[in-house]
C-alpha cells in the first residue's frame, strides 16, 4: 500500500514563493510545449507528469515503521529541518525526505558505486562498470557493514533505509523524476529497494576523487617520454615552507613516545588509534622505483589507464584533479562576538543538482534514547551530517591530500604473478554485468597481494604490458607487466562510524575520538566549540612505506616496495588553541617536512590560498581588529590573484609595437590583481598567462597531457639519429580540456616564481612559427604571450577592448550528470541551467577553478559555502550551489544559485524558535 496521503503537496505562499512559483510555470509550459512537439521521441508529457514527482511538503502521511511522529518543517527555499523522538525515527525520517527530493541522484550514485550504471543507461557504461567492478567499492562497503560498523550505527542505517524505502513504496519511475519519465522512452527500468550497504558506498566514492596524489604519479612516469628527470623536478618544486606556512605550526613529533603533541607540550590519548600492519613483508631504505628506464611500452600503459580513470564518473571532484577547499576558524579572542567563527567552503565538480544536501536532525528532547540536535551539510543518500554544527560544536572539512593510493607493476607470468621471486597465483572473481537493452557481459577480476589489476580493464594495456621494458634488475618479462592499485579504502573501514560519532561530539576530547574512526577520506578537520576552544586533526589510515615515496609506480615484485603499517592517530598532526588564535587549511602542506617523521604525500597544494586567507586574517586583527560573520563572508570572496601580482609588473615592461596589444597591455596599469566577473584586466591577463603556459610548458608536454585535437610538429620520442635529420611528426593530444596539464594551479605559479629571475633559462625558449619568430628569452617569451593572448581575446570577446569582462570568459554551466550530458538535446536543455558570469579564478580564495590549458570555463567551483557562529548558531549563514531539490522544475532545482553567484548567504537557522520562525511548509510524518 502506497502511503496515505491527506494533503497535497505545495510551497508557501508569499512574494518570492509566487515569484519562483511563477518561473516554475513558465519553464513547465515551455517543457511540455517541447515534449508535445516530440523532438524526435514522439512522446507526450503532460505537466502533470512533470509534476508527479515534487515532493508532498503540507499534510500529512503515514509511514509504517515509525514510532512516534515527526515534523518536517521547510523553509523558503525547501531547506528540512526534522524534529523526531528516537534516533531511528529521525533517521528513518532523513531517508524519506532525502528520496522525496534526490532519489533519482540517490539511484545513480549507488549504481555507479557498485559498478551497475549499464543497467540504467546500456552499453555506454559497460567500461566504466568494468573498472568500477575491478575496485570492488560495494564488496568493500559490505564488509564494512558485516565486520566493522557498531550496532548503533547499523541500526541507524537500517532505518534510513527503511525511510528511502517507504518513500518508493507503490510508486512507479515517473512518479519519482522527470529523469526516470526519460528513461521509460528506451527501457524498462524499475528502481529497486535501498540498503544500508548503498549507504555506505557512497563513502567509498567520496574516497575515491579525494584519494590523493594517483594523477600525478602517472603524470609523472608519462612525462618521461619527453623530459628528462631534472626538467620533471622543475615542474614539481618542493613546497615553499618559507614562504607558506602548512596548517600545524605548533606542537612537535615525539620520537620517544612516538606521538604528536600540541603546542603546550601534551599530548591527548585517543584509545581509538588507526595504526596496524600492512602485511608488510620488508622495511628496505633504497630509494629507486621500477619505473625508472621505462620504455614506451609503460608510457602506453599508464596512457592508457589514465583514460580508463579519466572516463569514470565523479562522485564529488574532478577526478581527482584540482580538488581544494577553504576552511578556517578565528577564536573568540578575535571576534567581535568573544565566540570562534569558522567557515568553510568544499570546492568539487560542478553539479546539477548540487553533491550537498542542507538539512537539520533535530531530537525533540536529548536523552538516550535520541541523541541528536545537527545542523549542516550532508549528501544524498546518507544518514547525518557531514559538514556543520550541533548544540556544542562546529566543525569543517578540507581535502589533506595525503597520498593513500600507489600503483604497482606486476610482473605476470601464466596465470600467475611473481613476488619475491615466486610465483603466485592471483585472487579471482567472476562479476557479469547486466546491459540495458543489451547482452550481459562477464568479466573476470584479478587480484595480486598489493591490489586489483586496473590493467585488465583496457585490453591494449594488456598488449603493451607485454612489450614493456623496466629496470635491468627487474625480472624477466614472461608475459608481460600488468598495474595493480593499493589503496587504503579497499580495506573494510570504520567511517559510518565516524559520521555519528561526529555529529554528537560535545568538546574537543569527543571530537578526536571521531575523527580517529574516519579511515577514509582523509579530511583535515577543524573545530569550534561554544567554550571558545579550536581546533584541527588530521585523521585517516595512512601508510607507511617501505622503499619508494609514492610519487611514482613502484615494483610488485619488489618486497622492499610493500606498505609496512599505518601511522597511528596519536602520531597524526593536530592543534589546540594555538597561540595565534586562528587555524586556517585550503590544502596546504599539513606540517614541515622536517619536523614530521613520516611522508604524508609529495603533492599537497602550494598554498596559497591559505597564506591569502592569513594574511587577510592576520591584517583584520593586527592592533586589535575584530573578525565579524561578514568579514568571514568577505574573505570567502576574495578574488586577488597571486600569480599576477608576480607577473604583471614584469609583463608592463615589454615594449609592444603593436598598438592593439599595447591597447590590451594598458588594462594591466593600475589594475589591483582583483579578478571580478565585470574585469577586463582580469579577463586580458588571464589569458597573458594561459598563453605564457602554453609556450614555456604545454608545448613540450607528452601528447598524453595536452589537450584533445591540438596538435604539433615535434621530433619523435624513439629517434635514435641526429638532431639535424630527424623528420618531425604530428603529435595530437589525448587528454579531456579540463584535465591536460598545464592547469594553471598553484603548483604552476610556483614553478614560474622559480625561474622568473632567471631570463634566459631553457622553459623560456619556444621555436617560432610560420608567423611569429622564436622565443629565446622570457622577456621574448611574455611579449608572445601578450601578443597572442590579445588576438585570443579579439576572437573570443571582440576587437573593442571595452567590452571584454573576465565574467564573459569564465561561466559556469550547472548540468544535470547523466541526462544532462548524455541525453538527447532537448533533455539536456530541459534539465541544464546556466550559464553564470563568474568572478574568481585558480588558486584564488574565491576558487572558481579552471583549467589554463583547455580553456576559461569554471570546473570546480565552492560547491556551498558557511559561516558557522559559535556565540549564536541562528546568525550562521550558509548557500548551497544549486538547491535542495533534484527535480527539474520545482521552485528549489536551482533556486540558490544566482545568490551563490554573488557570494550572497542565506540565514541559517538553528533553535527551535529560529525554525519556527522561518516555516514555510510544515509535514506531518505519522506512524
Amino acid at each position: 500500500m502506497p502511503p496515505n496521503t491527506t494533503a497535497s503537496s505545495g510551497q508557501k505562499p508569499g512574494k518570492s514563493g509566487r515569484k519562483k512559483g511563477r518561473r516554475a510555470r513558465l519553464l513547465l509550459i515551455v517543457l511540455v510545449l517541447a515534449l508535445i512537439g516530440g523532438f524526435g521521441y514522439g512522446g507526450y508529457w503532460s505537466v502533470s507528469t512533470v509534476r508527479a514527482s515534487f515532493p508532498q511538503t503540507k499534510g500529512s502521511i503515514t509511514l509504517q515503521g515509525l514510532s512516534g511522529p515527526v515534523d518536517v518543517q521547510r523553509d523558503d527555499y525547501g531547506i528540512p529541518q526534522i524534529y523526531a523522538s528516537t534516533d531511528e525515527d529521525l533517521f528513518m525520517a532523513q531517508g524519506f525526505v532525502q528520496a522525496q527530493d534526490r532519489f533519482y541522484e540517490m539511484d545513480v550514485r549507488r549504481h555507479m558505486t557498485a559498478g551497475r550504471l549499464s543497467e540504467m543507461f546500456g552499453k555506454s557504461q559497460v567500461d566504466n562498470d568494468e573498472f568500477l567492478r575491478t575496485l570492488g567499492w560495494d564488496r568493500v562497503a559490505k564488509q564494512e557493514y558485516d565486520t566493522k560498523l557498531s550496532a548503533e550505527t547499523k541500526s541507524y542505517l537500517q532505518a534510513y533505509a527503511k525511510g528511502v524505502n517507504a518513500y518508493l513504496k507503490g510508486k512507479d519511475g515517473k512518479d519519482i523524476s522527470l529523469e526516470y519519465a526519460a528513461l521509460g522512452f528506451s527501457n524498462d527500468y524499475k528502481p529497486e529497494e535501498w540498503t544500508p550497504v548503498d549507504s555506505i558506498s557512497w563513502l567509498k566514492a567520496m574516497a575515491w576523487d579525494l584519494r590523493g596524489n594517483m594523477q600525478d604519479e602517472i603524470d609523472r612516469a608519462l612525462m618521461t617520454s619527453r623530459l628528462g628527470p631534472k626538467q620533471i623536478a622543475d615542474l614539481y618544486p618542493e613546497y615553499p615552507y618559507n614562504r607558506n606556512k602548512p596548517i600545524v605550526q605548533e606542537g612537535q613529533y615525539d620520537e620517544v613516545t612516538r606521538t604528536w603533541t600540541d603546542g603546550s607540550g601534551t599530548s591527548t590519548q585517543n584509545g581509538a588509534g588507526t595504526g596496524g600492519t600492512a602485511n608488510g613483508t620488508g622495511t628496505g631504505t633504497g630509494t629507486g622505483t621500477g619505473t625508472s628506464g621505462a620504455s614506451s611500452g609503460i608510457q602506453s600503459q599508464l596512457s592508457g589507464l589514465y583514460k580508463v580513470l579519466e572516463d569514470v564518473p565523479e562522485a564529488v571532484g574532478v577526478n581527482g584533479n584540482g580538488i581544494g577547499s577553504n576552511s578556517w576558524v578565528v577564536s573568540g579572542e578575535h571576534t567581535i562576538s568573544g565566540k570562534p567563527l569558522l567557515a568553510n567552503d568544499p570546492h568539487l565538480s560542478a553539479s546539477l543538482p548540487s553533491v550537498w544536501y542542507q538539512m537539520g536532525l533535530h531530537c525533540k528532547a536529548i536523552s538516550d534514547k535520541c541523541q541528536y540536535d545537527v545542523s549542516g551539510y550532508t549528501f544524498a543518500g546518507m544518514p547525518g551530517v557531514i559538514i556543520g554544527h550541533n548544540q556544542d560544536i562546529a566543525w569543517g572539512m578540507t581535502n589533506s591530500g595525503v597520498d593513500v593510493t600507489d600503483l604497482y607493476l606486476e610482473k605476470l607470468t601464466g596465470n600467475g604473478y611473481e613476488y619475491d621471486g615466486k610465483v603466485r597465483s592471483f585472487d579471482t572473481r567472476e562479476e557479469t554485468i547486466e546491459v540495458a537493452g543489451g547482452k550481459s557481459k562477464k568479466i573476470v577480476v584479478r587480484t595480486t597481494n598489493n591490489g586489483p589489476l586496473l590493467s585488465d580493464r583496457d585490453d591494449e594495456l594488456v598488449n603493451v604490458g607485454k612489450k614493456a621494458s623496466v629496470d635491468s634488475a627487474a625480472p624477466d618479462r614472461g608475459d608481460g607487466y600488468a598495474i595493480a592499485l593499493r589503496w587504503t579504502a579497499l580495506e573494510p573501514g570504520t567511517s559510518m562510524d565516524a559520521v555519528f560519532a561526529m555529529d554528537k561530539a560535545k568538546d574537543w576530547d569527543g571530537f578526536r575520538k571521531a575523527a580517529a574512526l574516519l579511515d577514509a577520506p582523509s579530511q583535515n578537520l577543524i573545530y569550534a566549540d561554544t567554550k571558545d576552544n579550536i581546533g584541527y586533526q588530521l585523521p585517516g589510515r595512512i601508510p607507511i612505506r617501505g622503499e619508494g615515496d609514492g610519487s611514482l609506480p613502484v615494483p610488485g615484485w619488489d618486497p622492499k616496495y610493500r606498505w609496512t603499517g599505518y601511522i597511528d592517530q596519536d602520531e597524526l598532526p593536530y592543534e589546540y588553541n594555538p597561540k595565534r588564535g586562528y587555524i586556517v587549511t585550503a590544502n596546504q602542506a599539513v606540517v614541515d617536512k622536517d619536523k614530521y617523521p613520516y611522508t604524508l604525500t609529495t603533492d599537497s597544494g602550494y598554498g596559497t590560498r591559505s597564506q591569502r586567507l592569513a594574511d587577510l586574517i592576520e591584517s583584520k586583527i593586527k592592533g586589535g581588529g575584530k573578525v565579524s560573520t561578514e568579514d568571514m563572508r568577505q574573505m570567502q570572496l576574495d578574488n586577488s590573484s597571486e600569480i599576477a601580482r608576480l607577473l604583471v609588473p614584469r609583463l608592463l615592461k615589454i615594449g609592444i609595437q603593436d598598438k592593439s596589444v599595447r591597447e590590451a597591455q594598458k588594462l594591466l596599469e593600475g589594475w589591483d590583481y582583483t579578478q571580478d566577473a565585470d574585469s577586463a584586466a582580469a579577463a586580458y591577463f588571464n589569458a597573458v598567462w594561459r598563453n605564457i603556459l602554453k609556450l614555456a610548458f604545454g608545448n613540450k608536454m607528452p601528447k598524453e597531457l595536452r589537450v584533445k585535437g591540438q596538435c604539433l610538429w615535434v621530433k619523435p620520442t624513439d629517434n635514435n639519429g641526429p638532431a639535424d635529420e630527424v623528420t618531425e611528426v604530428r603529435e595530437c593530444g589525448q587528454r579531456d580540456a579540463d584535465q591536460a596539464q598545464p592547469d594553471g594551479g598553484d603548483r604552476w605559479f610556483e614553478v614560474v616564481r622559480r625561474i622568473i629571475d632567471d631570463k634566459n633559462n631553457d622553459w623560456w625558449k619556444a621555436p617560432g612559427t610560420r608567423t611569429e619568430k622564436p622565443a629565446n628569452n622570457r622577456d621574448e617569451l611574455f611579449a608572445r604571450a601578450l601578443d597572442d593572448a590579445r588576438w585570443e581575446l579579439t576572437a573570443k570577446l571582440g576587437k573593442d577592448i571595452d567590452t571584454w569582462s573576465w565574467g564573459r570568459l569564465h561561466r559556469l554551466f550547472l548540468k544535470n550528470q547523466t541526462l544532462g550530458t548524455e541525453g538527447p538535446g532537448f533533455l539536456q536543455y530541459m534539465l541544464n541551467r546556466g550559464p553564470w558570469k563568474l568572478s574568481g579564478g585558480e588558486a584564488t580564495v574565491n576558487a572558481t577553478g579552471w583549467n589554463a590549458a583547455g580553456g576559461y570555463n569554471v570546473v570546480w567551483v565552492p560547491s556551498m559555502r558557511m559561516v558557522v557562529n559559535l556565540g549564536n548558531f541562528d546568525k550562521s549563514k550558509w548557500i548551497n550551489l544549486s538547491g535542495a531539490s533534484g527535480h527539474a522544475y520545482n521552485a528549489h532545482y536551482t533556486d540558490q544559485t544566482n545568490k551563490w553567484a554573488k557570494g550572497e548567504l542565506l540565514t541559517w537557522s538553528f533553535s527551535k524558535k529560529a525554525v519556527d520562525a522561518g516555516t514555510g511548509d510544515t509535514l506531518l510524518l505519522k506512524p
